[in-house]
């Protein structure tokens, strides 16, 4: 019989020695289950900020011109960055909060009504008040959640203009002023989210006092009604009751969130739902000849408006030079930016080789069109990328170079430390004025469009500068249609025609020497501006 117990001892002890490796192996295939969990939901979530990036910085490529002319960089940025953050923690932690403690309640709850059916109904009648308290607090955070978010925008703003245009605020001395602008941005931005913190602060603990008081009048009831219960039944039933405050106190703290995300995706999807540029135009052709007709063309910027441009007349045969000038305001950069659909006419007609320009397929007509500045446009990357930029990109280096030398611009890049690959900083201040235009002119070259429209190409520029730049732009404009825009009328003197605007009308039109003989407008600003020299 000894034999017989030992023996039975000793399987139960063999048993026993399982716990320890049983315990370990709970915990680590836990851990493995926690990695999994953490991994997959964080992969989701930066998926869904990568995805939602991507989709805004590519519908900012097809907006029109008008979408950017009335909105603030900032705040464009900071929907990129900020608001699509927030719609990914709605998307992930708020969800996952969601479904574990809203599963949790309906547990408990679905426990206790099986338990006790008429002592739990007191969760089920403080429901309406929870949800009023909800509800109110959902609408507050909603609306700071919009304030921080256009507050972030502010903050973005003031930062990019500082860094973009350092050089002018330490010429002028606004440094003080720059820091006030960030410091009321960033503390508009404090006032915003500490008004978050405390909704939240005290939404919480009313959502928990309002669920204490039904546990404890649930508990007094439970006291004097459930007398033929079990000790162990009694228990329980409490125990479970006291379990519910913990999710529901967390379901209410994710609430903000859930805000948050819902005041981002309104933000992100209005930048999505924005209509993009009209491009119903199927016409394609490889190549044009480049005859321009503008045939009673009005126009202004918004409907109601005053026409920036009243009826508009004129022929431009191919490979041949119009010049526009007149003064500041007179319509003329307006003018040369409907030619590529940068802005849609309202009021007649548009025709480049007797086809509208609504009926080019967009990219194809810009595809026919090279745009040279004032404002010249470079971006952080090596000379050649700048040259060869977009559909050049692949372009050969012995076409780019040809084409700076043709610009003259292939000396001073050969000069540089790294040549070709030198990097020109951001928009080209690494170079000069002068430097920077020879670049813009070459990346013109070669794109060998059969159109040119030169806006204010050599103003601003010593005169060294401009000889290099007008004689590059010369060969430019060989055998082209050139549009030239310029406040400097040495510089248009050769054109085949010469239009001159005021207050949006063509008022005087034909060569140097004829419009200097009518002594109108023409002869008056050449007169001026050779008094001013």
């Amino acid at each position: 019989m000894e034999y017989l117990v030992d023996s039975l001892q000793a399987e139960q002890r063999d048993e026993i020695y399982w716990v320890p490796i049983a315990t370990v192996g709970i915990v680590f295939f836990r851990g493995i289950g926690s990695f999994l969990g953490s991994y997959y939901i964080a992969k989701v979530a930066n998926n869904v900020v990568h995805t939602l990036r991507c989709k805004i910085f590519n519908k900012y490529t097809h907006l029109p011109h008008g979408f950017f002319d009335d909105q603030n960089s900032g705040h464009l940025l900071s929907r990129v960055t900020y608001d699509v953050q927030q719609v990914t923690a709605a998307a992930t932690d708020a969800v996952k909060i969601i479904v574990r403690e809203g599963l949790t309640v309906i547990g408990l709850l679905g426990y206790l009504m099986y338990m006790n059916w008429m002592l739990s109904l007191i969760f089920i009648a403080i429901a309406p008040i929870i949800g009023l308290l909800v509800n109110y607090a959902s609408k507050r955070f909603k609306a700071i959640s919009k304030n921080i978010q256009t507050t972030m925008g502010d903050i973005t703003h003031v930062s990019s203009e500082l860094i973009k245009n350092y050089r002018v605020v330490r010429s002028f001395g606004g440094e003080d002023y720059e820091k006030e602008r960030f410091t009321k941005a960033s503390l508009s931005n404090f006032k915003q989210t500490m008004k978050m913190v405390q909704t939240g602060a005290i939404n919480t603990p009313v959502l928990q006092l309002i669920v204490a008081c039904a546990l404890a009048l649930m508990i007094y009831l439970a006291l004097l009604l459930m007398t033929n219960a079990s000790p162990g039944e009694f228990v329980a039933y409490i125990t479970a009751a006291g379990l519910i405050p913990k999710p529901i106190r967390q379901l209410s703290e994710v609430n903000a969130k859930i805000q948050k995300g819902i005041a981002g995706a309104e933000s992100v999807f209005n930048v999505l739902d924005e209509i993009q540029e009209d491009d119903h135009g199927q016409y394609q052709p490889s190549r044009i000849e480049g005859k321009i007709d503008i045939k009673n063309l009005s126009f202004s910027y918004s409907t109601g408006q005053k026409n920036i441009l009243k009826n508009i007349n004129i022929s431009i045969k191919p490979g041949t030079t119009v010049a526009l000038i007149g003064r500041s305001g007179s319509g003329k950069t307006t003018l040369s930016n409907l030619i590529p659909r940068f802005y849609n006419h309202q009021q007649g007609e548009i025709l480049i080789d007797d086809v509208d320009v609504n009926d080019y397929k967009l990219a194809n007509l810009r595809e026919h069109i090279s745009l040279v500045t004032q404002n010249v446009t470079l971006f952080n990357d090596t000379i050649a990328n700048n040259i060869a930029y977009g559909t050049l990109q692949k372009k050969p280096l012995e076409l780019i170079k040809q084409a700076a030398k043709e610009a003259n611009a292939y000396e001073f890049i050969e000069q540089l430390p790294d040549g070709w690959d030198t990097l020109v900083g951001e928009n080209g201040l690494k170079l000069s004025g002068g430097q920077r235009q020879r670049i813009a002119i070459a990346r013109a070259l070669l794109k060998d469009a059969p159109i040119l429209i030169l806006d204010e190409a050599t103003s601003a520029l010593d005169t060294e500068s401009e000889q290099l730049i007008q004689n590059a732009l010369e060969k430019a404009m060989k055998n082209r249609t050139t549009i030239v825009i310029a406040h400097r009328l040495s510089t248009i003197q050769n054109a085949d025609e010469i239009l001159v605007m005021d207050q949006g009308e063509i008022i005087e039109s034909g060569t140097h020497s004829s419009l200097l003989e009518n002594s109108g407008l023409y002869a008056k600003l050449l007169k001026n501006q050779v008094n001013n020299t």
